[in-house]
């Protein structure tokens, strides 16, 4: 994943606004992409045609709006998610580095502490990944659609399905962590052995982001299969017989193409009906979001975050990247603004 740097100029609350403005923007820009993946992963009629007619089909069934479908809920779990995945992974460091060595934490902890910390905020907030899941395969046109909203989709799942049926799918996507973890650990061993770094070994902004969508690109395509096994349980319903069967509240029955008793079987009958490639079906949509998402995420928080370094006072303008000169940047915003204090004195 491309994420932009953490700069310990900012508070926590400043980095998380950042973070969450960055992946509104990232996410609205690039959902008519990230709804033509899921229709094509479920495997609705839509999608069937291929990647280019899929658009043209889905706007003459629902038009524009459609493309924006589960936008809302999807940019909704952004703060909850990286409010506990920051937490998470600071407190995973800290378990983790050596109490002798502070901050001396090698590559292989660091990622442990990356996943363990994407572990847990992934289970926090399924379930809002699961109805998203649910918007995007059902019509947009009020009359036909089955979940009113957000809050009415939680209660009607919650209600004909159970609770539990707020976590379908969690098993494959928990497994698909380890493929993207080990892809993208060795797609950065690979570029960092390949391609030539800058002068004087200095990672520049290009160098960093062009690794960092190859990276990803090729470690998304390693765990894909295992999304698109999420997705279809997501939009599945437990039939009385025991296997996991075509919806019959939702449009196009769901839109599954497959009946299935469980992951497994799911693998097996997705291969059976759609061929090895079906497990990769909406992989092109989703490789054409990385580099805009990463882009779009990067000059969104930059921006951003030059708001707040010139509230906390530590640039000439809220336009630009120019240092005070008289400011010690390595100073947190705390001491910074008791600094400030100092030098103005008590008032009278």
């Amino acid at each position: 994943m491309v994420k932009p740097a953490e700069d310990e100029r900012l508070t926590i609350l400043q980095s998380l606004f950042c973070g969450g403005i960055a992946g509104v923007l990232s996410r609205t820009i690039t959902s008519p992409l990230e709804v033509v993946k899921v229709l094509a992963q479920v495997g609705t009629p839509e999608t069937r045609l291929g990647f280019v007619r899929s658009f043209g089909r889905i706007y003459q069934s629902e038009g524009l709006k459609a493309f924006w479908k589960g936008n809302g809920i999807s940019c909704l779990r952004l703060v909850p998610y990286s409010a506990v995945q920051l937490a998470a992974f600071h407190k995973m460091l800290a378990l983790l580095e050596d109490p002798l060595t502070p901050g001396n934490l090698n590559g292989t902890y660091s990622m442990a502490a990356g996943s363990g910390s994407a572990f847990i905020a992934a289970f926090l907030v399924y379930p809002a990944d699961m109805l998203k899941t649910r918007l995007i395969v059902q019509n947009i046109n009020p009359s036909k659609s089955h979940y009113r909203g957000i809050v009415h989709g939680f209660r009607k799942i919650w209600k004909a399905e159970g609770f539990l049926a707020l976590y379908k799918g969690l098993l494959p996507t928990f497994l698909g962590v380890i493929p993207f973890a080990g892809g993208s650990y060795l797609a950065y061993s690979l570029l960092d052995s390949s391609i030539a770094k800058p002068p004087g070994d200095q990672l520049t902004p290009v160098y960093m982001f062009v690794s960092g969508c190859l990276a990803a690109a090729f470690a998304k395509t390693l765990s894909f299969p295992f999304d698109t096994i999420r997705k279809k349980m997501q939009v599945s319903f437990k039939h009385a017989l025991g296997f996991n069967a075509r919806s019959k509240s939702l449009p196009n029955q769901g839109g599954v193409d497959i009946q299935f008793k469980g992951m497994t079987s799911a693998f097996v009958q997705t291969v059976k009906i759609n061929g090895v490639t079906g497990l990769w079906r909406g992989l092109t949509a989703n490789l054409l979001k990385i580099a805009p998402n990463a882009g779009i995420m990067f000059l969104s928080f930059e921006y951003t975050k030059r708001v707040f370094l010139f509230y906390n006072g530590y640039t000439e303008s809220p336009f630009s990247n120019v240092p005070k000169s008289h400011v010690d940047q390595s100073m947190s915003p705390n001491e910074l603004s008791h600094h400030f204090a100092k030098k103005k004195g008590p008032r009278r």
